[in-house]
């Protein structure tokens, strides 16, 4: 793979921070996305208290080309415990605002959604003016699931379109589909309007730039309000290849055209999901 360039180089996280949260993680046997997709910006979040927690493991049911988390058959496996554990490291964090996502369990009936619903509901019974930010699967576009976790108390419901449409059938799971991302964003925003919606691309693997404009206009018009853009860097060499490192003048192009379709937009080289993810949700919930 070609020489990263200057603008993609992060720094290590201090060792204090690091290891306060690696110690509540372990002590709380949870998982976090921030180390198991390899999130570049780790450093950055972990030194300021912030971490996105995994739910219902770390072994993941589809197999997307882009992803670094392990894929396999769970076998129905669902640790009943892990919303109290997690909730527990809440409050050892002494976060205000909890980003929590998950691997796909197409090996439940519920595609996960239970535990996302109760982790929600505990979260906000232990806090109550706390912000929950959601960054769930497709739940196979089961309106039910879906607002049984928009109405368990969260205030973002984030969902990945992950790459433009002529990419998505050639580096996403064959159970995932562009089309079905855009009708699970439609639904939740129609199902809770109080929720911001959220969703984001990864770029640098052979889309174009309209195609990134296309996708921006077609979230905005589903009812996303925030949308982020970040470079693909691969995770392993069994993962797709880098086909090229955008500039950041680009992503700051990404960042003016979205906005003025009414979207707010984070485009950046290291931008990923969760990405400063309080201070979106307050500059937006202060907009609509």
């Amino acid at each position: 793979m070609r020489r990263k360039p200057e603008w993609l180089k992060t720094r290590l996280p201090r060792e204090n921070s690091y290891v306060n949260i690696k110690k509540i993680l372990n002590e709380e046997k949870l998982h976090s996305v921030c180390v198991e997709a390899k999130c570049p910006n780790i450093s950055k979040c972990w030194d300021s208290g912030t971490a996105t927690f995994m739910i219902l493991g770390d072994i993941c049911t589809r197999s997307c080309r882009f992803c670094a988390i392990n894929t396999g058959n769970p076998k129905g496996y669902v640790d009943k415990n892990e919303p109290e554990r997690l909730k527990n490291a809440v409050k050892k964090m002494k976060l205000d605002y909890v980003v929590i996502t998950s691997v796909d369990r197409d090996d439940l009936l519920d595609k996960g959604a239970g535990i996302f619903i109760e982790t929600a509901k505990l979260l906000r019974e232990y806090r109550d003016d706390i912000l929950i930010e959601v960054l769930t699967p497709d739940f196979g576009g089961d309106p039910g699931l879906l607002e049984g976790v928009l109405e368990s108390g969260i205030n973002v419901f984030a969902h990945n379109i992950e790459v433009v449409r002529s990419l998505s059938k050639k580096f996403r799971d064959v159970r995932a589909d562009y089309d079905l991302s855009l009708e699970v964003l439609k639904m939740a925003s129609k199902t809770k309007k109080n929720i911001i919606i959220k969703s984001g691309i990864m770029v640098g693997i052979g889309e174009t730039e309209e195609e990134v404009l296309e996708a921006m206009l077609d979230v905005k018009k589903n009812g996303v309000k925030i949308f982020t853009i970040g470079q693909y860097l691969q995770p392993h060499k069994n993962n797709i290849n880098v086909q090229k490192y955008i500039n950041p003048n680009t992503f700051e192009m990404f960042r003016i055209e979205g906005e003025k379709m009414g979207l707010k937009v984070k485009s950046g080289p290291l931008v990923r999901s969760s990405f400063e993810a309080k201070q979106l949700y307050l500059e937006v919930r202060n907009q609509f």
